[in-house]
């Protein structure tokens, strides 16, 4: 009687659980849409702002938009370049090193928790030593390494689940490490890789306290890396600022924008997953 009473409990702790989950997540996307919604325009999704934006005049967010896609997709291409080799070594050269696999994979989970203001200050700290200005460059390394972690060890969870057999059977058959690695065992594991880039992604873009002090901000579109640029959550955060109504709103449009962004991602995560799997070789 007592393994029944327990499981039931536990069943009803955990339905809770994601049901009060669930819920928080809801109630938080029904308010960002109830108060963005309504200022959501065309113009303010085409146009850069103009003179008088911050006091509720003409003008839109499409300096922030192009400049967060700018800053993620840089960001999120770089951890790949640096993760990916990184992830495929642990898994393939360190086979008999365990030991320090292990402790690899602490230090990149605590990397994985320091907050993201932490990497915004010690670049900073980095810019002014090297006599830098803020720029998308400077973002996009910052951002870039504070994504790194999150890179390498989803990419490294998802090394983990390919069969050893594979392993075995690829050498062999007189496969190096390296066409082990980027051949056989990056395409066992490719919806795992394209849900880390994903999974980065989202947390480039929406990320704001690493950006603050290396992006700087500007209502111009940037043409170049050596340039200031404008980030979604950045100007969310400054028209929150302001005691003007209006432009307090179009704070939320902006959130409601930069959700569905994430929210799409999302998505096409679990898309790419589903679709890719068929090429998995299952034991």
């Amino acid at each position: 009687m007592w393994w029944r009473f327990e499981e039931m409990f536990f069943r009803t702790l955990m339905i809770l659980s994601s049901c009060m989950i669930v819920g928080v997540l809801l109630l938080i996307i029904y308010s960002i849409m109830k108060k963005g919604i309504p200022s959501l325009s065309w113009e303010m999704l085409t146009q850069t702002p103009k003179g008088g934006f911050y006091f509720g005049k003409e003008g839109g967010i499409l300096n922030a938009i192009i400049g967060s896609v700018y800053l993620a997709v840089g960001a999120t291409t770089l951890a790949l370049s640096v993760g990916l080799p990184v992830a495929i070594y642990m898994n393939t050269w360190m086979l008999k090193h365990r030991k320090t696999v292990n402790i690899i994979r602490f230090v990149l989970d605590l990397l994985w928790g320091v907050p993201s203001i932490i990497y915004g200050a010690i670049g900073f700290m980095i810019m002014i030593m090297l006599g830098l200005k803020t720029s998308l460059l400077a973002g996009i390394i910052v951002v870039g390494l504070f994504v790194l972690p999150i890179m390498i060890r989803s990419i490294d969870e998802a090394l983990k689940t390919s069969p050893s057999g594979l392993t075995e059977a690829s050498l062999s058959l007189g496969s190096t490490k390296s066409e082990l690695g980027f051949k056989v065992l990056s395409r066992q594991c490719f919806p795992g890789i394209i849900t880390a880039v994903l999974l980065s992604f989202g947390r480039a873009i929406g990320d704001a306290a690493s950006v603050l002090f290396t992006t700087g901000f500007t209502d111009n579109i940037p043409t170049s890396l050596t340039q200031p640029t404008a980030t979604l959550p950045l100007s969310i955060f400054f028209q929150l600022s302001s005691p003007i109504p209006e432009v307090k709103n179009r704070a939320y449009a902006a959130a409601v924008v930069l959700t569905i962004i994430i929210l799409l991602t999302s998505i096409l995560s679990r898309i790419f997953s589903n679709k890719y799997k068929k090429h998995s070789i299952k034991f």
